[in-house]
């Protein structure tokens, strides 16, 4: 199973005695961090999924204050594509030539680096030092088989996203609390704006929050069960096709889910989207929110279990099984990872940080932080599956032609039910 050992409340704990006690005990604990630094020695190499252009100026500035610090460990920085960093970081394990120190990588490949014996537990290492700070939901999506094989480094999730001047034409007051509430605003946004209400993408990650709000997902990790044609999905997809069925929502352009979806919302057209914070900039880009104001952030919508849910995302810093710098790649993930260093990358490319205490007044002037720190709250990590990637082209595929009318919802589930089994050949029918 999997989980944290540690629960919010010890960690509200822990960070405020933290926070209370950081003077004389600070002091002392930089000059015994300042003595360390100079033990510390090796060239490390680090494989960074940043966009580098628009993420790496930030970085490329804390890896140069880590070697000042550090001035007897040489930064070897080499950026990779985020698609491939997964496969090129497991095919250079297995072969042992020319694998990294550490990596960036996304918080779902953690099983499937572990399976492969690529990545050593982090836990008790000087890299997860000050663990209580992390926020349970993205630590979560380091844990794996009862170790945590992690760091966080900067999280995202799902929230709704509305036009706040579409809401008030319409006469809706506050964003939809539930997929009931949401169908009646979707309907009187369509009825008195002309605007469609929300604009349902059936891409796979982006439906989750659905399956979520039924308290169900594709499988059952834990006991290695196939859900995805359980009566909760089915469920699950059933509110959906009443969202488009009753006007309240859009059906998305199968072509192209994601651009159609963003320029729908952008450009005024529709009223809701369920999105990340990546998508702001491209939102401000458009005429609808010119004046930046006028996008909300909420939570998602609960479903019939009567809570609400999102996945997940963002990215984790990793370390090598087989490390011969294991010291220094400890030292430069804490160092990356600390709550001052997450704190000025929140300011400057405006992400989301794992730590509580990066969360300062000055990070929260971005509208986009303040608005999803509440959203956080309800996010949780995906099922820790290997192959877990390999689902979401099928129940995608199934998805569409479900909304479209081309297969029936319990025939279409039960046809990915049997694909996942193929692919996840140690499960079994749930």
């Amino acid at each position: 199973m999997r989980r944290t050992g540690l629960s919010a409340v010890a960690a509200v704990g822990v960070l405020g005695l933290t926070l209370t006690a950081c003077t004389s005990v600070g002091e002392v604990a930089n000059q015994q961090a300042a003595m360390r630094a100079t033990e510390v020695s090796g060239t490390l190499t680090y494989w960074d999924t940043a966009d580098a252009k628009a993420e790496g100026p930030v970085y490329d500035q804390l890896i140069s204050a880590f070697q000042a610090k550090y001035p007897a460990v040489k930064v070897n920085h080499v950026y990779v594509d985020f698609n491939e960093a997964q496969s090129k970081f497991i095919a250079a394990a297995g072969a042992g030539k020319d694998v990294p120190d550490v990596l960036r990588i996304d918080g779902g490949a953690i099983p499937a680096l572990v399976n492969a014996s690529a990545i050593a537990p982090l836990d008790g290492t000087p890299a997860l030092e000050d663990q209580p700070d992390f926020l349970p939901g993205p630590l979560d999506t380091t844990v794996y088989k009862d170790h945590v094989y992690g760091a966080p480094q900067v999280t995202d999730t799902l929230g709704l996203l509305y036009n706040k001047a579409l809401f008030k034409k319409a006469g809706v007051a506050n964003p939809p609390r539930t997929w009931a509430e949401l169908k009646a605003a979707g309907k009187a946004i369509k009825a008195k704006t002309g605007a469609d209400g929300l604009y349902l993408n059936s891409a796979a990650y982006f439906f989750l929050p659905f399956l979520y709000g039924e308290g169900t997902d594709w499988v059952d990790a834990d006991n290695k069960k196939i859900t995805v044609n359980s009566p909760k999905v089915t469920a699950a997809i059933r509110t959906a096709q009443d969202l488009i069925a009753s006007g309240a929502a859009v059906a998305p352009n199968y072509a192209d889910l994601y651009g159609g979806m963003q320029s729908a919302f952008k450009e005024g057209k529709v009223a809701m989207v369920i999105n990340g914070p990546w998508s702001v900039p491209d939102d401000y880009s458009g005429p609808a929110f010119k004046d930046k104001s006028n996008l909300g952030i909420a939570p998602v919508p609960a479903g019939g279990s009567g809570t609400a849910g999102a996945p997940t995302g963002g990215q984790n810093l990793v370390v090598y099984a087989k490390s011969q710098n294991s010291a220094a790649a400890h030292a430069f993930i804490r160092f990356m990872n600390s709550a001052a260093s997450q704190a000025t990358v929140a300011v400057k490319n405006g992400t989301l940080p794992t730590r509580a205490s990066a969360y300062t007044a000055e990070v929260k002037r971005n509208p986009t932080i303040a608005g999803f720190q509440p959203v956080l709250e309800i996010a949780r990590a995906r099922p820790a599956v290997a192959k877990g990637g390999e689902l979401y082209t099928p129940f995608e595929t199934t998805l569409g032609r479900i909304l479209q009318g081309k297969v029936g919802v319990q025939r279409g589930l039960d046809e990915t039910a049997k694909q996942f089994r193929e692919i996840l050949t140690d499960y079994h029918a749930g």
